[in-house]
């Protein structure tokens, strides 16, 4: 890579991308499963969402909203958003917006939202 890394160790420094997204599913349990650190979600049909990956304290995802319409994030199993939970609804990210998601402990995403 340009910054004279292997391609595996640049992703274990920075984490990984996942570009391209489409959200799917209308919840938590239909929707699109993020796997990366940096995510970009390019098409967002209406009420269509992504689900987080389980959070351990100090990990952070990156979620990107490029798609015309809202992006729901929804934590994964037996995980929160802030007060959110897998049956009380998504967080949404505007469309055009962008959102930081900070595990600060095995069971709680901390949401970063964009202006």
């Amino acid at each position: 890579m340009g910054s004279g890394l292997a391609a595996q160790a640049a992703v274990n420094i920075c984490g990984d991308v996942g570009d391209s997204l489409t959200a799917a599913g209308t919840t938590n349990a239909d929707a699109l499963g993020l796997t990366a650190a940096i995510n970009r979600v390019t098409t967002t049909a209406a009420s269509t969402g992504v689900r987080l990956m389980v959070p351990e304290t100090g990990a952070s995802v990156v979620v990107v909203n490029s798609g015309a319409n809202a992006l729901l994030v929804y934590p994964g199993t037996g995980a929160s958003i802030n007060a959110l939970t897998v049956t009380t609804g998504g967080f949404s990210v505007a469309a055009g917006g962008r959102a930081l998601f900070v595990g600060t402990s095995s069971t709680n995403w901390f949401a970063v939202l964009s202006a």
